[in-house]
């Protein structure tokens, strides 16, 4: 006699699925807490120390005209314009940059003169001690 026996009761299965709900909450509070503070959050303020009678005088840039023909015309404040060849530029470059080695250069060149040009005037300027040198250009 075989007996079959049944057993009574259910089986439990194992839940896989992960309860975000929680998380979602807890997410969401700190949002609203980090959004209610970074407005009062100061960021780094410096408290800069003053100095009486200082003023800061720029210097008047030196203008560098290039022209159509390739004419290299100096202008600078207070001083006739200088006609130069492309060889003299190095050694007045030299002189500016020892009297004042911070003042800056401007190149206003013709727009037909090739870019060539305009790259070695700007080489032969900062290879003799300029070091800040801009372009001239016109807006519309």
């Amino acid at each position: 006699m075989a007996s079959i026996s049944r057993k009574s009761g259910r089986g439990r299965r194992s839940m896989s699925d992960i309860n975000v709900v929680p998380y979602i909450d807890v997410m969401l509070v700190l949002l609203v807490i980090f959004m209610v503070t970074t407005p009062m959050v100061n960021p780094g303020l410096v408290n800069l120390p003053t100095v009486g009678g200082a003023q800061v005088q720029p210097l008047p840039p030196v203008l560098i005209n290039i022209s159509a023909e390739e004419v290299i015309i100096v202008k600078s404040e207070g001083k006739a314009d200088r006609t130069l060849s492309r060889n003299e530029l190095g050694g007045f470059a030299r002189e500016r940059a020892e009297l004042s080695p911070d003042q800056p250069m401007v190149i206003a060149a013709d727009k037909s003169i090739k870019y060539e040009i305009v790259m070695d005037v700007m080489a032969r300027l900062k290879e003799n001690g300029i070091k800040r040198v801009g372009l001239a250009v016109k807006s519309n």
